[in-house]
């Protein structure tokens, strides 16, 4: 078991584009999934992309079989990898819902996401994953892969006003964070 460190938020590694995965079902790509899913569960994360843990490929985790302690009140996400995902918006229709993150540690913040999205991308095999997700799935998968793409979350927000301290704005949750 490999349990990376993550980045935080002002590391500029954050920032940056990751590039495409050109090597399916590879050793090193097997490695990265099980440093990422390592990684994941030991912070109870929802999700993880490569970049938080300073690798610059398009790679995501997300998901579990359970619920997220983190998200208690969350539907469970199926577990998936998604490699070179793409995200298209069914509709114009957008929520404004909660969401943390691993790389802004003890942190929660209002962020507008698509309802509904079709993401599409490859397994670590290479074989095609096609799928309409909505809701807190779908929210999860905008969320990883936007770390893709050097986005952290509260640089979505629209309303700084319902960002804060995950200790002061649900401390029912936060007494079992590690984040």
């Amino acid at each position: 078991m490999t349990v990376r460190d993550i980045l935080k938020m002002g590391d500029a590694r954050l920032l940056r584009l990751a590039q495409p995965v050109t090597a399916f079902d590879s050793d090193a790509l097997h490695w990265l999934i099980t440093d990422l899913l390592d990684t994941m569960r030991a912070a109870n994360g929802a999700g993880l992309a490569a970049p938080q843990i300073g690798v610059d490929l398009q790679v995501v985790i997300f998901g579990s079989h359970d619920r997220n302690p983190r998200y208690p009140d969350r539907p469970v996400v199926p577990s998936t990898v998604l490699v070179n995902p793409v995200i298209i918006p069914l509709n114009d229709a957008t929520e404004d819902d909660w969401e943390g993150c691993l790389s802004v540690p003890g942190m929660r913040g209002v962020v507008p996401r698509w309802s509904r999205i079709r993401y599409t991308g490859f397994d670590q095999y290479g074989d095609p994953i096609d799928r309409v997700a909505e809701g807190f799935h779908a929210r999860v998968v905008q969320h990883e892969c936007d770390h893709l793409w050097g986005k952290l979350y509260p640089m979505r927000m629209t309303d700084m006003t319902k960002f804060g301290f995950t200790e002061v704005l649900f401390p029912d949750i936060a007494a079992g964070e590690d984040d």
